[in-house]
């Protein structure tokens, strides 16, 4: 005799995380009819692809994909979304689930025009985490050009001084709430998609790369920033040291990747990250030279594989098959020298460039952040799927490293597991 499930005591669906995966499960559940709860910790929604100056396979700029699920959002009555939040705790099983969220305060509210008023008022500067803090912004700000929820945010390291309090008086709408405190709310829900996305693997451990040490070493997340038109500058591609148009840019991949003392793992998507960046290059500079050391190149599928053959194509773009072992600054111009040895030739290389860009790995969320529910997490911090439990399921890159359009595959799967635990009980 087989046991009769019940009904659940919720429909409804939390999706934990707001970037590109998080956006899908969310509307690929919320326009079937399903009420979903949105969860995420920074002030604004779109995640890592918000940050990109163009992501594939389209090599649209991030504006292109993010603005109509904006509005899809928006336009949603079924989607609840809760940024500058944080999942507490989750109590119960698959059907009927009790969580708890800790909301921070932006201290600006719903009248908010995006007006600037307050940034103008406001005379403290921040370091600006978006562009991975290449710039300084005020300490009253908007994320970003096309923030999701459009509202600016005070940082709360100027509340309760004099400088909140000009923000608070340069605002002609009533939008600045100093008296915004945290609190907690509590939802219940049918099922949970974890959607926490990745963080770019910290390059200050990698101690032969010399990120940190010399200016002109960079990562390829704030090589994305610096490559778009609303970044720290403007879209030009500069040496940080004096500004300078680079004559020669060094890609350096598998920065922490496929390293037993680092990321043990291929990040996956690397390879075509430093290809189109060295486009970035050729685009802004045709007389430019570029050395892109690699391991292996991958390039999963026939687009990316058309794509990596025309790069190749290109006669001032140098693909050398060799791991890097070394970066060097000289002090007086500032030029970094990659060492490596060509596993083809056998040679021992030393490159000179004006800038070098670190292809480092894609790092899960959970694996810094301990996340607040019964998860099956593997030793390097991805979630692993347990459909015979259900109830929980986690989608896009907090499951693997993928670009764009494999989160997006994944994120809808989970949004239609998420349904099926919610019509099988």
């Amino acid at each position: 005799m087989t046991e009769e499930k019940t009904a659940p005591t919720s429909g409804s669906i939390l999706v934990v995380g707001g970037g590109i995966s998080g956006l899908t499960t969310t509307l690929e559940a919320a326009e079937v009819g399903y009420e979903v709860f949105l969860v995420e910790k920074n002030p604004y929604l779109g995640g890592r692809v918000s940050q990109l100056n163009q992501y594939f396979p389209k090599l649209c700029p991030p504006t292109c994909g993010l603005e109509i699920n904006f509005r899809r959002i928006k336009d949603n009555p079924n989607i609840h979304a809760f940024t500058l939040a944080e999942i507490e705790k989750i109590e119960g099983a698959p059907g009927n689930y009790s969580v708890t969220i800790r909301l921070q305060p932006r201290y600006v509210n719903e009248n908010c025009t995006c007006c600037g008023a307050c940034a103008e008022a406001c005379e403290t500067e921040i370091a600006n985490e978006f562009n991975f803090g290449m710039n300084k912004t005020k300490a009253a700000y908007l994320p970003f050009e096309m923030a999701f929820p459009a509202r600016y945010v005070l940082a709360p390291e100027i509340i309760g001084t004099e400088d909140a309090q000009r923000c608070k008086d340069a605002c002609k709408y009533d939008a600045i709430d100093l008296e915004m405190a945290p609190k907690s709310i509590t939802l219940q829900v049918g099922a949970v998609v974890w959607a926490t996305g990745w963080e770019p693997y910290d390059a200050t451990k990698i101690d032969n790369l010399g990120f940190g040490q010399y200016e002109n070493v960079i990562t390829n997340m704030m090589m994305e920033r610096m490559a778009s038109p609303s970044g720290p500058t403007g879209g030009k591609i500069l040496r940080p040291s004096d500004n300078g148009a680079p004559e020669s840019v060094a890609f350096v991949q598998c920065a922490g990747s496929r390293d037993e003392n680092h990321l043990p793992y291929c990040s996956y998507i690397c390879c075509m990250a430093s290809l189109k960046q060295a486009t970035y290059v050729r685009e802004r500079y045709p007389d430019a030279k570029i050395y892109i050391f690699y391991i292996d190149i991958r390039s999963p599928g026939q687009r990316y594989e058309k794509f990596y053959q025309k790069v190749k194509e290109d006669e001032n773009i140098f693909l050398i098959k060799g791991k890097v072992a070394e970066v060097v600054e000289d002090p007086a111009t500032k030029k970094i020298t990659v060492t490596a040895e060509n596993a083809v030739t056998g040679e021992k290389m030393h490159q000179e460039a004006d800038l070098v860009v670190l292809a480092t790995g894609m790092q899960p969320t959970a694996a810094s952040l301990k996340l607040p529910a019964d998860l099956q997490v593997t030793e390097d911090g991805f979630l692993l799927n347990d459909f015979a439990k259900g109830g929980m399921f986690a989608a896009g890159c907090a499951v693997k490293p993928a670009d764009v359009v494999t989160s997006n595959q994944s994120a809808t799967g989970m949004a239609l597991k998420a349904i099926q635990t919610l019509v099988r009980r």
